[in-house]
């Protein structure tokens, strides 16, 4: 069966909820980086503000944003460090159309769909959770994905230390299954030494067996990747053809490599500055339609905050957004849940296992 868009419903504006709303009020930014007291904190779902009497949707939505009106009426979403003196910034702190602020949580629920049961049993996702149906669903979205949307991948270091998940992975990208990869120094570290000398910290990637003198793999595979410049120069100098970061940029795959405190070396392209890793993450993040995070709890937290549950396309329809969270603990997915991230599907599972599964369902390996 051929994977369908949900359809959009949006809110009903001619209802009396909605007409006799008033227009949602403004305040200017006091200063740089400050937003005014009482201003309104977005979500990962369509909020629509009514300004000169008609509703607007702002468009890129996020958490923990602020909205900004344009002297053209546009609508921005901003976050607070982003602010300029003097923005014009909504106030707010209601969502049901009382302060021209309304939050619409189920437009992608089908008409007449029924209210939950006041009690169920397991409402959250756990590793006695079926996940058959996620795979499957997964599987055709990611067909839709490869022609009709962009799929971005997020992703921790345990990737890099089995040889056959970084193969799969590595077909995923040359196959158009990735348009862009968010991950750290560890992952890209890992994965070149993987591709140089079959190694991840030292044990050979498919045996586990530690090498004489493996722990300075990791080290040398950065000093070596520093002294060329880059790590395209690194996989020319030594004509590498192997993993996740090869494939990446071979096939013109956009990577963002997030620092931490804790790096070696790093790689050069590793962004120390948070804040403009932030926004490097956001700047993948801003078209993408399906986000897979896989093993790794701050950077899936980070890109669960900047992903909306919806996007607008260019012919204005409104679309889903996708977001699922893998890991093999169940703190991890869901406190994705707990931040507020409800629109993900989370999987607790290894996530070596979940990517040979989803590779062999495309019929990749």
């Amino acid at each position: 069966m051929a994977f369908e868009l949900p359809v959009y419903r949006a809110p009903d504006f001619s209802l009396p909820l909605f007409a006799g709303a008033p227009d949602a009020r403004t305040a200017p930014a006091p200063a740089d980086g400050v937003a005014p007291e009482g201003y309104h904190s977005t979500s990962m779902y369509p909020e629509y503000f009514k300004l000169g009497g008609e509703w607007k949707l702002a468009e890129e939505s996020r958490m923990d944003s602020s909205v900004v009106v344009r002297p053209d009426g546009r609508l921005d979403v901003v976050e607070n460090r982003n602010l300029r003196r003097g923005d014009a910034v909504v106030l707010g702190r209601t969502e049901r159309a009382e302060e021209g602020v309304f939050l619409h949580a189920r437009g992608f629920e089908p008409e007449g769909a029924a209210p939950e049961d006041q009690f169920v049993f397991r409402q959250g996702r756990s590793r006695e959770t079926s996940y058959g149906r996620d795979y499957d669903r997964l599987i055709e979205l990611l067909r839709y994905e490869r022609e009709h949307g962009k799929v971005v991948w997020v992703m921790g270091p345990a990737f890099a230390f089995d040889a056959s998940a970084r193969a799969a992975m590595a077909a995923l990208v040359c196959e158009g299954y990735c348009r862009a990869l968010l991950a750290g120094n560890a992952l890209a570290t890992h994965d070149l030494e993987g591709a140089l000398l079959h190694t991840a910290l030292g044990q050979d990637i498919y045996t586990q067996q530690s090498v004489p003198n493996g722990h300075y793999h990791h080290l040398d595979v950065c000093n070596k990747v520093r002294r060329c410049g880059s790590i395209p120069a690194f996989i020319e100098e030594y004509r590498l053809d192997d993993g996740i970061l090869c494939a990446c940029v071979k096939q013109g795959v956009p990577f963002v490599l997030a620092g931490s405190i804790r790096d070696d070396g790093p790689l050069p392209e590793v962004i120390g500055d948070v804040y403009e890793a932030q926004n490097a993450m956001r700047a993948q993040l801003r078209d993408a339609t399906t986000v897979i995070c896989l093993a790794t709890m701050l950077h899936t937290i980070a890109a669960g905050n900047m992903t909306p549950s919806f996007r607008v396309l260019p012919d204005g329809t409104v679309r889903p957004v996708y977001l699922y969270a893998v890991d093999a603990d169940e703190f991890v997915v869901n406190k994705l849940l707990d931040r507020g991230s409800l629109a993900a599907t989370t999987m607790v599972t290894n996530v070596q296992d979940f990517i040979r599964t989803v590779a062999g369902g495309l019929g990749l390996i």
